[in-house]
């Protein structure tokens, strides 16, 4: 008899113990061991079909990951512009095609992302990369193709 009053209680604190780990009200906790204490050996067991499936513990790891997952998400990893190769942010040409990605510091040689005027590494100014005017490059070369054309089929009429 002693034995089973022993049991008894021991599952009772057992109840109290674990209704700690996985409900967060106080209220809450009270009731599940003072469930586990009314009826003996079926407290428990009622108690175990209807406890939360995971411990609060649990759950804020889930939510951390799951917050982690949403801002991995929202924050993709950086792809070559021309071939979508995955690159790594200080890259300053694409491995896979050899696209210029960024330029490099004169003074220091970091990665300078286009838009920068100076450089936050060593403070040196940027030096502008000599630009070119593309429109005026495709008339030319359009020109020339035409040009082409025109001289291929005088060559077949002939």
């Amino acid at each position: 008899m002693l034995l089973a009053a022993v049991l008894w209680v021991g599952l009772a604190f057992r109840v109290h113990r674990d209704a700690r780990r996985r409900v967060d009200g106080g209220f809450l906790v009270a009731l599940a061991t003072l469930l586990g204490l009314a009826v003996p050996f079926v407290g428990p067991l009622v108690y175990l079909l209807f406890r939360p499936p995971e411990t609060l513990e649990e759950s804020r790891v889930r939510r951390v990951e799951l917050l982690a997952l949403r801002d991995r998400i929202g924050r993709p990893e950086p792809v070559c512009p021309v071939c979508r190769t995955e690159i790594e942010l200080d890259f300053l040409v694409c491995p896979v095609c050899t696209s210029r990605l960024k330029q490099a510091c004169a003074r220091c040689d970091a990665a300078l992302e286009p838009l920068w005027q100076i450089c936050p590494y060593c403070a040196a100014p940027v030096e502008a990369l000599p630009s070119f005017d593309l429109d005026a490059a495709l008339t030319a070369e359009a020109a020339a193709g035409g040009e082409r054309l025109r001289r291929r089929r005088q060559q077949l009429s002939d």
